[in-house]
This record gives C-alpha cells, structure tokens and sequence, in this order.
C-alpha cells in the first residue's frame, strides 16, 4: 500500500512533525511518501491561507499521479479537501475529518486544541462542515506570538496540556483532538497525562486512510465526486493540466 501525505503548509520543519509520526503510526507494509506544498504560507490559518493551501496540494499531488493508492491532505481544517477528492480515484483523507471521526468514536463531544485564535473560527466551520458542530465542546487556542512553526510543541507544551485539561474539566470534553500538523506527534506525550482520550489527526488520518483503501470500495463515476468534466482550460501547472484532461 502507498500512501502519499501532502503537507499544504510550505514549511519543511512541519513535514517533518508530520512523516515521524505518520511512521510511528503506518502498518510496515504501508509505503509512505511525503510532499510539501510547492508554493503558500509557512502555516496556514485563515480561510483565504486555506484556499491557497488547498490548491497547493493539489498540484503537489498531481505531480505523483499513478504512484499512490491513498491521499492524506496533512493540515487541520482539510484545505480543499472535497475538491481534491472530486480529483483522485483513489481514497483521499483530510485531518479533520479523521481526527472527527476518531473522536466520534471515543466519546460524545471533543474539544479542539489549536495553536492559534485566528484560526479558531475557520476550524469552527470544519466541524460545522462534517455536522458536527452539536458535538463540539470548545475551541482552544493558544495566544502567543509562535517564535517558530517547527517548535510549538517545545516552546508550549506545559501550556498545550493545560489547555486540554481546562477543556476536560471546564468544558466537558469527553475526548481531547490536537489540531494541526504542527502538533503532530503531541498526543502520544500527553496520553495518560490528560484523563479522556486524546486524538492526533495525522495519525488518524494514515490509519483511516489505511482502512479506506483496504476497503477496496472503488471511486465516483456519478454523483457529486465525480471527476471534473473535460473543458479547455489555461495557466495550469502540466501534472494538472493533464490530470484534467
């Protein structure tokens, strides 16, 4: 099984977060491939970030078609995820909706710990998106300026757990997700330090997609993930551009 991850952020430090935990978690015989978005922002947290972000993944991905079986979109909030499932024949898996569906699973409602307040309400809407939002205990954030994306966990961890405490205990979280590629990993440290589960997206994410492609239950030919119809088109990077026709 080849499983390409798509980091839509341009920081190569978060990749990195990401493919150590994305191996710490895959099956051994699951080849993983990482990427890094091409062109963008260092993080993304805004709404207009995300859809840049989005269609940086999609010109990353295209570059390896035909060389994988199942696609992570490695960036809570899932940039232009649903777009790029219309793309692929292949499984094609957000953090988001992996780290939701994990928590779906382990409890009633979750609280989100994230690494920035600006970033809350475009995460709101995420959870909105996949009709959770009645589930949903709180958003958390941290306030302070980030010295370095590839260090929030070093530079915040005392206050990254305390704010998943807060969320348990003030809150009623029943499972805690920690959002954001920048804090892959985290989740491992803070089990059994935070007394209801807690969930990583990326992992999630490699073993739903896993799951998904071991389903074997075969693409959209109809329907609303059907591939985008042939039109004459301009300005698009070649991989796409022939992806498209």
């Amino acid at each position: 099984m080849n499983i390409l991850i798509v980091n839509p952020n341009t920081s190569q430090s978060v990749t990195d977060l990401i493919e150590a935990e994305a191996r710490r978690t895959a099956s051994p015989d699951t080849t993983l491939t990482m990427a890094t978005a091409p062109f963008g922002v260092a993080y993304i947290e805004t709404r207009f970030e995300a859809l840049v972000g989005g269609y940086a993944t999609a010109c990353a991905a295209a570059e390896h078609i035909g060389k994988f079986d199942g696609l992570i979109v490695a960036a809570f909030g899932d940039p232009g995820l649903a777009g790029i499932k219309e793309l692929f024949d292949v499984p094609v898996v957000g953090m988001t909706e992996a780290a939701l569906a994990s928590a779906c699973l382990l409890g009633q409602r979750f609280s989100i710990i994230a690494i920035s307040n600006r970033i809350q309400a475009w995460y709101r809407e995420c959870v909105a998106a996949n009709g959770l939002s009645s589930r949903l205990a709180s958003v958390r954030s941290l306030q302070e300026p980030l010295r370095d994306i590839g260090s929030v966990q070093e530079d915040h961890s005392a206050r990254l757990e305390q704010m998943a405490l807060q969320a348990v205990e003030q809150d009623g979280a029943d499972v805690i997700i920690v959002a954001g590629a920048p804090l892959a990993g985290l989740a491992r440290s803070l089990k059994g330090r935070i007394p209801v589960p807690v969930v990583d997206g990326v992992s999630s994410a490699v073993r739903h997609c896993e799951s998904l492609v071991a389903l074997s239950a075969g693409s959209a030919k109809q329907g609303s993930f059907a591939r985008p119809p042939r039109k004459p088109n301009l300005g698009l990077p070649p991989a796409l551009a022939k992806l498209l026709d």
